[in-house]
């Protein structure tokens, strides 16, 4: 066996010496040292020794796989230097030749005006608070005024993962949230954006979609602060030319409740197809917060009063770049996207 192990060492040596190229080299360590190997099957067989021979022989075999490892690895490093060296020698970079312009990426349109929103807003003195997209049924409804037989909880189908819990409508949970942390004598005035779910599916609708509520509470807060608010964030994302006007409206968390109307952004209120030929587009609601959620929430609905209101992004994304479908934000097209 030791005469053996000593012819393998010789002949193993002489080839990784005379090895031309890294592959050779791989090839010899798979011959002699892989799980098949020459060397390997060697070792298999000490078995058969006598138990007095086993570690004289062991030993011998250990030492030549590790100077076989050595010199496999020694012999692959010389051979990669000399390639190199070729390469360098051989190889020339003709400057002149016009570069590879990389592909560059965007923002996504719905980031961009995700941005757009939260900067016009904290220029108005607004936080940005978020909250969690898996609610529970108190959060989304009960405290907003929703009890759990009110039909108005049919506008707002979502999907349930238990009878307590589920996936947010809105970002109005963030609201009542907010006040926990807050009431009952700390003024807030806070936007809280979002992914929110619907069992919702068409053209202008989508079963996941991106939302920004908005609220305000203190002593003598009027409806003329939400006009004044939301006029400010019209003419911001639209134009000064962009009119706005109300709508009456029933949102069971806010009381009055409107629907918020802006000038059609493509005729500029001449009417037109894209506002049904009536000049005006709705953007979002809003509303003065009802005395209940307040309560609820441990304010003093004597002395506080609030507003807030709440939009669609990819509401705001489609007037803003004349976008007929929502799904195009969602269906990661480069024709469309490469737009922006």
């Amino acid at each position: 066996m030791r005469e053996k192990l000593l012819q393998i060492a010789e002949e193993a040596e002489k080839a990784v010496e005379g090895a031309e190229t890294v592959e050779a080299v791989e090839e010899l360590r798979i011959k002699y040292l892989g799980k098949k190997g020459i060397l390997t099957q060697v070792l298999r067989g000490m078995g058969a020794l006598p138990p007095a021979e086993r570690p004289l022989v062991g030993k011998l075999a250990n030492e030549i796989k590790l100077r076989l490892e050595n010199e496999l690895v020694v012999r692959a490093t010389k051979l990669k230097e000399r390639e190199k060296a070729q390469k360098l020698a051989t190889e020339r970079i003709d400057v002149t030749l016009p570069g590879t312009c990389p592909f560059l990426g965007s923002l996504h349109p719905l980031t961009t005006v995700r941005a757009e929103i939260e900067d016009i807003f904290l220029g108005l003195g607004f936080q940005i608070v978020e909250g969690p997209e898996i609610e529970l049924d108190y959060y989304n409804f009960e405290a907003l005024n929703f009890p759990k037989d009110h039909p108005a909880r049919d506008m707002q189908d979502t999907f349930f993962i238990s009878d307590e819990v589920l996936l947010r409508t809105h970002t109005s949970p963030v609201q009542v949230r907010t006040f926990e942390k807050t009431a009952p004598n700390v003024p807030v005035k806070i936007i809280a954006p979002g992914k929110v779910y619907r069992e919702d599916d068409d053209a202008t609708h989508s079963p996941m979609f991106n939302q920004v509520e908005g609220f305000a509470v203190d002593t003598h807060i009027a409806f003329g602060d939400l006009k004044g608010v939301l006029d400010s964030f019209v003419r911001q994302m639209y134009g000064d030319q962009t009119r706005m006007r109300f709508r009456p409206s029933f949102f069971p968390f806010t009381e009055p409740s409107a629907e918020v109307d802006i000038s059609c952004v493509i005729c500029g209120g001449r009417g037109c197809r894209v506002c049904s030929h009536t000049g005006w587009l709705e953007i979002l609601g809003a509303g003065m917060i009802h005395p209940r959620v307040l309560e609820v929430s441990g304010y003093d609905s004597e002395k506080f009063s609030g507003f807030a209101f709440g939009m669609g992004i990819e509401r705001i994304a489609m007037l803003k770049y004349g976008v007929d479908n929502i799904r195009l934000f969602f269906d990661n097209d480069l024709r469309f996207l490469n737009q922006f």
